[in-house]
């Protein structure tokens, strides 16, 4: 199918040439950018949608999330905790997990990214109840194709318990032998590493203090051996340093280093407390950016400019909803931004080189050069924005108009490898009602079974 796109106001790429366009067109052939120029010749059936007054830009792409969180908004006991505490409290909800939550909290999830602007998300699944399916990741990897979403999935793990001297619960970690095992099926089942994939496997153990060096390693060698990515989060707090240096003598980037996690296939979570020396060499490793998440749980704040001026990978996720209560992308960016400003002040990255983080930025830390700006021959992945409303009037600037203005968050548009997904706000391959009514019973019942129990 052939897809005509003219757009009145702007076009922005984000492709190598730095490209911004005014009443241009896009031509597109499933499931990439055929041509993008002026009056453009096209057959004569082709299908043409008017974006008179829109801005289209690459869809955004989100590099860390928690997608089971989903069903764990809210939760009042752990409203006001910092992350240790936060996590101890929610280890009790989480293992309760099923299978059908799973696939739910991640129809939510991907709804929730599509229709602010998320056309390719990764995820990180790391917990896998005792007496459940070891085979969870599938389920989220329906969910994604149900949907219509381009994936990363991840295959989180957690070998480190608190009778290990770890931080999670034994009811929620698994052997070494069984994380690994069921990584190399995932890969050998799921990864696709062609241009336009629409799925990808990542392995990625938690944390420092939810597996061991030895997991670490050999992960690292099944994920090079194997030619997958390699995730987990990092530097995110002082209390993750702290037991990094009782227990490892090395701070978080230190430990890294040593375990050779640190390279262009490796990406980390937060990234918050990096010294200087640390933000200068990442060494090519990728950082994803989760500023609601850090504000709520007191985290700190991502040294975002200085990640960006010394060369490094800089990207922006939405995290996990139990510790944000969303998966509205196209508010983090917004988020992004007034948080760079705070940190940075006037030296803070401009509205064109926050949403440059956003699009362009997250494909390159998740290895893709096939995705993430507007060229031919790229991913058809395209958002379109409305911004004709009252409340963008008298803003001189588009680009600062989506990241500081808006009553609502919900794109004109998005197309995810040529298809339509969302149109008007509304997703067109499921019932997003119907989703979040069955969704809403499975999280009832497991916070009230745990409540009652």
């Amino acid at each position: 199918m052939f897809i005509e796109w003219f757009t009145e106001h702007l076009l922005i790429t984000y492709n190598d040439r730095e490209e911004i366009f005014e009443k241009s067109d896009i031509l597109l052939e499933e499931p990439k950018i055929e041509r993008i120029g002026k009056e453009l010749a096209v057959p004569e059936e082709t299908e043409v949608i008017d974006c008179t007054g829109l801005v289209a830009l690459p869809g955004f792409v989100n590099t860390h999330h928690h997608l089971y969180q989903t069903m764990f908004r809210g939760i009042k006991e752990v409203q006001e905790k910092p992350l240790f505490p936060w996590l101890i409290g929610l280890y009790e909800f989480w293992k309760y997990l099923t299978p059908e939550a799973v696939y739910y909290s991640a129809l939510v999830g991907f709804s929730e990214l599509l229709r602010t602007g998320c056309t390719l998300t990764s995820d990180h699944h790391y917990v896998f109840p005792n007496g459940q399916p070891g085979t969870l990741i599938d389920d989220q990897i329906r969910a994604a194709k149900d949907i219509g979403i381009r994936f990363h999935a991840t295959r989180g793990s957690m070998s480190l318990g608190k009778d290990q001297g770890g931080l999670p619960p034994m009811s929620v970690i698994q052997t070494e032998a069984q994380i690994l095992e069921d990584s190399d099926r995932l890969i050998s089942k799921y990864h696709d590493a062609s241009d336009f994939s629409m799925l990808r496997i990542a392995l990625a153990p938690c944390s420092p203090f939810s597996v061991t060096k030895r997991l670490m390693s050999e992960t690292k060698d099944l994920a090079r051996k194997r030619g997958v990515m390699m995730h987990t989060h990092l530097a995110e707090t002082t209390d993750e340093e702290a037991f990094c240096i009782s227990k490892f003598g090395r701070r978080p980037y230190e430990l890294m280093d040593e375990l050779e996690w640190l390279g262009s296939d490796v990406w980390f979570a937060h990234g918050i407390h990096f010294n200087d020396e640390e933000v200068i060499n990442l060494k090519g490793s990728g950082i994803a950016h989760c500023p609601s998440s850090n504000m709520k749980l007191n985290s700190g704040i991502c040294r975002t400019s200085e990640i960006v001026k010394a060369g490094g990978k800089l990207s922006i996720a939405v995290d996990g909803s139990a510790s944000n209560d969303g998966s509205n992308m196209w508010e983090e960016v917004r988020r992004a931004y007034l948080l760079n400003h705070l940190k940075y002040g006037t030296e803070g990255l401009n509205a064109y080189e926050i949403l440059k983080v956003a699009t362009r930025g997250g494909a390159d830390v998740l290895g893709r050069n096939d995705t993430g700006r507007l060229d031919t021959g790229k991913a058809a992945d395209i958002i379109l924005f409305d911004l004709n409303g009252i409340e963008y009037a008298g803003c001189h600037d588009p680009l600062v108009s989506l990241v500081c203005l808006g009553n609502s968050s919900l794109t004109k548009m998005t197309i995810v490898n040529g298809k339509i997904v969302v149109k008007d706000g509304v997703l067109l391959t499921l019932d997003s009602n119907e989703i979040g009514k069955t969704a809403n019973k499975i999280a009832n019942d497991i916070v009230q079974y745990h409540r009652n129990s």
